[in-house]
């Protein structure tokens, strides 16, 4: 596992592109409504994003197929990877947004969860508890601990709250590349793994469900559900390990000082 530690010029090349993924989140606070697309959606974010200098990471990633839009945007039961389309919000679905950004050359990732107008118990409550489980994780993200750390901490507090966490998506290093080393399981004991350092970046997502953490992959070969159909919740920052708390890179309060 070959984990680099970012220098302060590659740490401002992922400032200026979490700022735009952190600008694009706080837009669409006003955007998610009921009866707008989740294409439109897309295009705003993708006007944004090259307003501001960036390019969009997700746009032909992976594959075959390659990724064809420039964010992620799952609805209710999609747990990530949804597809941009004509499909139209309505008032008490919950949506998940995820946008990547590139700054000469380094990435910046963060995924939000969002209600559409009203919702219900059940959907507020995930969404409450999942946005918990980041900053839960983010605060043992310093200097000495261990990786596995992370895991527990978003383990530990989903289950004990009685939600299901996702096994087979996990987070993950970033930096020149949107996917580094090292993977970061969102489970397991605590305690072990790589020792935290100051200048690693890590994207930290837990995805969490009311429901079974199973899930499968839909035949446009990027979508995937929870399998009981239950709903999903998704949030992630772009973080750097420091000497003391976390930097989060993909704030969407601070984005205007970087930009």
């Amino acid at each position: 596992m070959a984990v680099t530690c970012k220098s302060q010029r590659e740490l401002a090349a992922m400032r200026r592109a979490g700022a735009i993924v952190g600008l694009a989140h706080r837009m669409l606070r006003t955007w998610v409504k009921p009866g707008i697309t989740t294409r439109e959606l897309d295009t705003l974010v993708h006007q944004v994003i090259t307003k501001h200098g960036g390019y969009p990471s997700f746009l032909g990633y992976g594959g075959p197929p390659p990724y064809p839009a420039a964010t992620c945007i799952s609805v209710n039961e999609e747990l990530v990877h949804g597809i941009p389309s004509k499909r139209r919000l309505h008032a008490g679905d919950i949506v998940s947004i995820d946008i990547g950004v590139q700054i000469d050359g380094y990435h910046a990732d963060s995924a939000w969860s969002y209600a559409v107008g009203e919702v219900s118990e059940e959907a507020a409550g995930l969404l409450r508890v999942t946005e918990e489980t980041l900053y839960h994780a983010l605060s043992v993200v310093r200097t000495g601990a261990r990786l596995s750390d992370i895991s527990w901490a978003i383990q530990s507090y989903a289950e004990a709250r009685g939600y299901g966490v996702i096994r087979n998506y996990i987070s993950h290093g970033i930096g020149r590349s949107l996917h580094e080393d090292p993977q970061i399981l969102n489970y397991g004991p605590p305690g072990r793994g790589l020792v935290l350092q100051p200048g690693m970046t890590f994207a930290i997502e837990p995805m969490i469900v009311c429901g079974d953490p199973s899930t499968r992959e839909l035949r446009d070969g990027w979508t995937v559900v929870t399998a009981d159909g239950r709903l999903a919740a998704h949030y992630e920052h772009t973080v750097a390990v420091t000497t003391g708390e976390p930097e989060i890179l993909t704030s969407q309060e601070t984005s205007d000082e970087v930009l």
